[in-house]
């Protein structure tokens, strides 16, 4: 018999509770139960319950896939069947990963800080990544370039190659790189004849080149966070090995949103320990047979949602799952909690017209609701004038602006809405728009503390070697890149080394050795001082605090203020490598959440979203479906397009509001247009056709003949909204002759100008919430008359714009010069 105390302590498995036996039962009967289990119906009980086996979820909107991921795992915990480091669930963003560890902290009655592996793919790749970075020619404090870095990189690597990036543009090399990671091809594997599409056939030669120099600035781009992980686990096993045997439930969420690349790191996790890797190729063989997986892995997902083809996604990873998982088990939740009766069967029977679909039908027990409209116009101004007037009808009644939302096919459709907006004094925010950490200001100061944190980051070097200005132009920068390149090492070493020569001019050789003392004094200080301080001191000390103090341009205090916010934000993070990657890896709007205001977006960011009642535009051919994806894919391009669509009906829980235009400007050119194919897919018997309450779809205005203000008769008594009683107003006035209400000299409440007919017509409204930095003769709580919008208290003054409590309008911002006190 062997002595027990001899055995080294690495032999000795971990303990876990036999399933079924005493303790697991007894810790299945001390779990609060109710908590997670009672809320859920049959569908999502038993999605939550089938722990052993491969499980797919086909999870329709609003059916609550995210309530049975997080049950899933606080029953795995609560059964015993697994430690919370033993579980690897996936998300596609950092918004859902805190939801669900938010979630699991409510149902578990604890905080969940014991689940590491709990995040995105591209998070977690890059944790496995910098625990052996070594075995991928990297070190574990390699930096993760964003977009603009690598564009940058790029362009010198172009320039060396004597290419001519006009003709040849970074941007387009970049986007090439990014689909062969996506489908997790290295420089060795990807088509000849795909390499050759970019640079007179350089293209291979350009990515491996690229590559390499990654590797010599301990620097990875986001794709490499997962095609390094694939080739980690392909060449080193025992690695792969250690991962599959830590993991002993797997979780994905949107897998119908996975790529290539995401499809082949879950592929090589959920295999067995010990069996063959999967293949390399350029995608997933559905005729090859691979090793049965024993991992109990559950995705989530719901192919009549697959919208991002156009990034890399593959809608067949979900249609296949069967094939790959064989003996999976599969779940369908078609009880929908969020939208009503008509509005699901509309959705439903669109998406049923797709063929390459699994199949389900979304009910509800709700009531049926108003049915779902669809509303023709003239153009889309007359779109726009309509939507905006709907906008306010509802919020008369009494609905918040945070409840609507306008979902647009493209981005160009939103000006529109904008100048709609303004006119109307709307409040309304654009989804999508410019983030914090992409101003310029804040870039700059990353690329400081980027070069802090890893001197081999070349891109962040150059980016601020030269600012504020050092005497250090383009001439030095060359000469640092031919000497770095000529030795195959980093700027900031090659700037050590040139400063102790005499190749650069002692002004300029002073500057440079006084920055790189500063590098070297800061990444001391970084060992032993908070990395706020820091990060205060470094901009301090750089001269970049005290050059925007200087600046004397009118965004000057906006940037400083946003350098302070940016300092303010690293209080969150321990250290600064995981502020940086935080950077790398969050791209989540920021700001505006609080205001009451209109969502306006593209369908695509809309996905994961709902509102109460939301407004579609632009439901004509050539827009909807668009063009480009019938051209370049055909009958595939068609079916992602009517997803689209579902999902964008599908985000409205009590009211969706279809438009189209028969005549639209686009990239400058009128084109006539036909309503979509969609419309004649939708079921009548859930569809009600509306006239348009911008003025009649058959007018129009301009070069399409006479506005719909022309003949006041033909509008009915009945017609009275504020928009039509002002111009009807300023018509009068303007004695029929399209001149505006009032002009240079006049007051907008009457008289007259003899000016009139010379100037061109003011739109109403148009200076609306365009403070013009003066101060306002009113006072908070003044009692003021608006022509349009009625009476109202000022709760707010800036300048003199003013924020006004209407009775009938709600809030509204305007300049004072358009109310008056009462």
């Amino acid at each position: 018999m062997s002595d027990a105390r001899k055995m080294p302590a690495n032999d000795l498995p971990a303990y876990q509770p036999a399933a079924g036996g005493i303790g697991a039962r007894a810790r299945a009967a001390a779990a609060p139960a109710a908590q997670y289990l009672s809320g859920l119906n049959p569908e999502q009980r038993d999605a939550v319950e089938t722990l052993d086996g491969p499980v797919l979820v086909l999870a329709g909107a609003g059916t609550g896939k995210t309530k049975v991921l997080t049950s899933r795992i606080a029953h795995i915990l609560s059964m015993g069947r697994a430690r919370p480091g033993e579980i690897l669930s996936v998300t596609f963003t950092n918004k859902a990963a805190r939801e669900m560890k938010h979630r699991l902290g409510i149902m578990l009655g604890q905080a969940v800080e014991g689940m590491p592996w709990l995040g995105t793919f591209h998070s977690i790749g890059g944790r496995i990544l910098r625990t052996h970075a070594e075995l991928v020619q990297l070190k574990s404090n390699f930096t993760v370039l964003d977009t603009d870095d690598q564009i940058r990189l790029l362009k010198q690597l172009l320039q060396a190659d004597n290419i001519d990036d006009k003709r040849w543009p970074a941007r387009m090399l970049a986007n090439l790189i990014d689909g062969w990671k996506n489908r997790g091809l290295t420089p060795s594997q990807v088509p000849s004849g795909e390499a050759a599409v970019f640079g007179n056939g350089k293209g291979g030669k350009l990515y491996a080149a690229y590559q390499d120099r990654l590797k010599t600035l301990n620097a990875a781009d986001f794709g490499d966070l997962l095609l390094e992980c694939i080739r980690l686990f392909r060449e080193h096993p025992d690695v792969l090995k250690q991962y599959q045997q830590r993991f002993k439930y797997i979780l994905v969420d949107e897998y119908q949103d996975t790529n290539v690349a995401q499809y082949l790191w879950l592929r090589l996790l959920s295999q067995a320990p010990g069996q063959r890797l999967l293949p390399e190729a350029d995608a997933p063989s559905a005729d090859s047979k691979l090793a049965v997986p024993l991992k109990n892995i559950c995705c989530v997902g719901d192919d009549d949602q697959s919208i991002y083809g156009w990034r890399g996604a593959e809608v067949d990873n979900i249609l296949r799952f069967e094939h790959d998982f064989p003996g999976a088990k599969v779940v369908r939740l078609e009880r929908n909690y969020r939208s009503t009766g008509h509005i699901l069967a509309a959705a439903s029977h669109l998406i049923a017209h797709n063929e390459g679909r699994l199949g389900k039908t979304l009910r509800t027990e709700d009531v049926d609701g108003e049915k779902v409209t669809v509303t023709g116009s003239w153009d889309s101004e007359e779109e726009a004038r309509a939507i905006g007037e709907e906008i306010e009808q509802l919020q008369r009644e009494g609905n918040k602006l945070n409840d609507i939302a306008i979902l647009v096919r493209a981005s160009f459709q939103m000006r529109e809405f904008e100048d709609r907006f303004v006119t109307l004094g709307l409040p309304y925010r654009v989804i999508g728009g410019p983030r914090f950490y992409e101003r310029a200001e804040i870039r700059d100061a990353l690329a400081y503390l980027r070069v802090i944190n890893s001197p081999a980051d070349d891109l962040a070097f150059e980016r601020i070697v030269n600012v504020p200005k050092r005497g250090l132009g383009d001439a030095t920068v060359q000469m640092l890149h031919d000497h770095a390149r000529r030795r195959r090492i980093p700027l900031s070493e090659a700037a050590r080394q040139v400063v102790e020569t005499d190749e650069m001019k002692p002004k300029a050789r002073g500057s440079l050795r006084d920055l790189m003392m500063s590098f070297e004094r800061w990444r001391k200080q970084s060992e032993v001082m908070p990395h706020t301080e820091l990060a205060e001191i470094v901009l301090d000390e750089s001269g970049y605090t005290d050059m925007w103090q200087k600046d004397r341009s009118a965004d000057a205090a906006g940037r400083l203020e946003n350098l302070k916010e940016l300092v303010r934000s690293m209080e969150e993070f321990e250290n600064l490598q995981g502020f940086l990657e935080h950077i790398s890896l969050v791209m989540d709007r920021e700001g505006g959440a609080d205001e009451d205001a209109v969502s306006v977006m593209t369908l695509h960011s809309a996905k994961g979203l709902e509102f109460d009642n939301v407004f579609l535009p632009g439901w004509e051919e050539g827009l909807f479906p668009h063009q480009r994806a019938l051209d370049d894919q055909g009958r595939a391009g068609l079916e992602e397009e009517r997803r689209l669509a579902h999902v964008g009906i599908t985000r409205a829980r009590r009211r969706a509001k279809l438009y189209f235009a028969t005549n639209r400007r686009i990239h400058g050119t009128w084109n006539t247009t036909m309503p979509s194919r969609f419309l004649d897919e939708l079921p009548a018997a859930n569809v009600e056709i509306t006239e348009s309450k911008g003025g009649s779809a058959w007018g129009g205005a301009g070069s399409y003949g006479a506005s719909r203000f022309d003949n006041v008769e033909s509008f009915g008594s009945s017609y009275s909204t504020p928009g039509w009683q002002r111009a009807q107003a300023n018509r009068s006035r303007g004695g029929g002759q399209g001149g505006s209400g009032f002009s240079e000299g006049q007051s907008p409440f009457g008289g007259s100008s003899s000016s009139r007919n010379k100037r061109p017509m003011t739109i109403e409204g148009e200076l609306i919430a365009k403070s013009t930095g003066t101060e306002s003769d009113f006072t908070l709580q003044d009692r003021v008359f608006h022509q349009k919008f009625g009476y109202g208290n000022v709760t707010k003054i800036d300048g003199n714009k003013l924020t006004i409590v209407f009775e009938k309008a709600g809030e509204k911002k305007v300049v004072d010069s358009f109310v008056e006190r009462v």
